[in-house]
């Protein structure tokens, strides 16, 4: 804003002249705090697609030696299919070498497909969000767990595959530090490129 103040005989005018400019290095700044945020918002609220994790629940082992029988070895393991999306999952497919005796928990509906190079599809037509299924497999050795399923997918794509380790239970007051450490260094990291992007743009404009 100019300001100029001027005398016309006795009497004084004041006249002002406004100038507006936008200050980019700040717009830059600004932007580059809640762009970010908008697009993870937005991304999160509007991806409709459906989120399959699994990963194996247990594998064991025991070994049996009936009175008068010869000792033998019986395996379990366990496969655990999630939908962690915001959309039904349709026709989740559990692809197996073979396909020993098993079980579905909770109780829901399936379809055993027998597919032309002699391996079996398990097909659950329906997983609503939020649904978590186990599938529960009994077998003799030598039969063991690496040649039991292939592959796990939906209409939507190949399933994720989460390898779970066992882990202390981490303090919630630990969590949380944790969580307030990432959240800083977020912000923190986002700071420094709208000042990256602020002085871009003031060198730009001169």
């Amino acid at each position: 804003m100019n300001l100029r103040i001027e005398g016309v005989k006795g009497c004084v005018c004041i006249s002002a002249t406004l100038r507006f400019s936008m200050d980019w290095t700040l717009f830059a700044r600004y932007a580059a705090l809640v762009v970010p945020a908008l697009i993870t918002y937005a991304l999160g609220r509007y991806d409709k697609r459906s989120k399959l994790i699994s990963y194996l629940g247990h594998a064991s082992s025991v070994r049996l030696k009936p009175p008068g029988q010869p000792e033998f070895s019986v395996n379990a393991h366990s496969v655990v299919v999630r939908n962690a999306g915001r959309k039904a999952a349709n026709n989740v497919r559990l692809g197996h070498y073979s396909l020993p005796a098993f079980s579905v928990y909770p109780s829901t509906e399936y379809k055993i497909n027998e597919l032309p190079d002699g391996s079996f599809e398990l097909l659950i037509p329906l997983l609503v969000p939020g649904e978590q299924i186990t599938v529960t497999y009994l077998y003799y050795a030598p039969q063991t767990v690496a040649n039991i399923n292939s592959y796990t997918k939906s209409d939507d794509g190949l399933v994720r595959v989460l390898t779970m380790l066992p882990s202390p239970q981490m303090n919630p007051w630990l969590a949380r530090m944790l969580w307030f450490l990432i959240a800083t260094g977020g912000v923190t990291l986002i700071y420094a490129i709208g000042q990256a992007a602020a002085y871009f743009v003031h060198a730009a404009h001169g």
